[in-house]
């Protein structure tokens, strides 16, 4: 996984006011060191549902969220997504932990069914997304925050792995 703290870096540049999401293993570290900065309000949330509408709460009052969660709490957030970040049209970028990625059996199968699901939802709800496994992938998230910013909609950074 990329360096968390070169993903702060990444999000600071994009001057976020706030992170809303539900931490994970993959985000953890991301997390910690958000909860450092001063110029950042951390949000948690008991279901990733409530993050989209928070985040689009805080857009309309004049901030620049992000939201942070990983790949089952997206599945469950489908209404939400549609019903705030998409129908109001906001510019927001999501960070999904993509759980199950490096999870095969021996004839290539998806370990965790939801790894399986992921990119065909994103597809089929027509939300843009680049992948973030590396430092080396870091400019995905400059990507996604220029795409949200031209389509006024979600964009989405796939966080493969822990961030270190």
């Amino acid at each position: 996984m990329a360096s968390a703290q070169k993903i702060v870096d990444a999000l600071k540049k994009h001057n976020i006011t706030h992170a809303v999401g539900v931490p994970d293993n993959g985000s953890a570290r991301i997390y910690e060191l958000l909860r450092e900065e001063p110029k950042i309000e951390v949000i948690t949330v008991t279901r990733e549902g409530e993050a989209f509408a928070i985040a689009a709460g805080l857009y309309v009052g004049g901030k620049k969220p992000v939201i942070i969660i990983q790949n089952t709490g997206f599945l469950e957030s489908g209404d939400a997504i549609r019903g705030t970040v998409i129908n109001m049209q906001v510019p927001v970028v999501v960070f999904i932990g993509y759980r199950g990625y490096h999870n095969r059996d021996a004839d290539g199968k998806w370990v965790d069914s939801v790894a399986a699901f992921l990119e065909p939802t994103l597809k089929a709800w027509d939300l843009p997304y680049h992948k973030l496994e590396t430092d080396a992938d870091i400019d995905s998230i400059d990507w996604a925050y220029g795409k949200s910013a031209e389509t006024s909609l979600p964009a989405a950074v796939l966080l493969i792995g822990h961030a270190k």
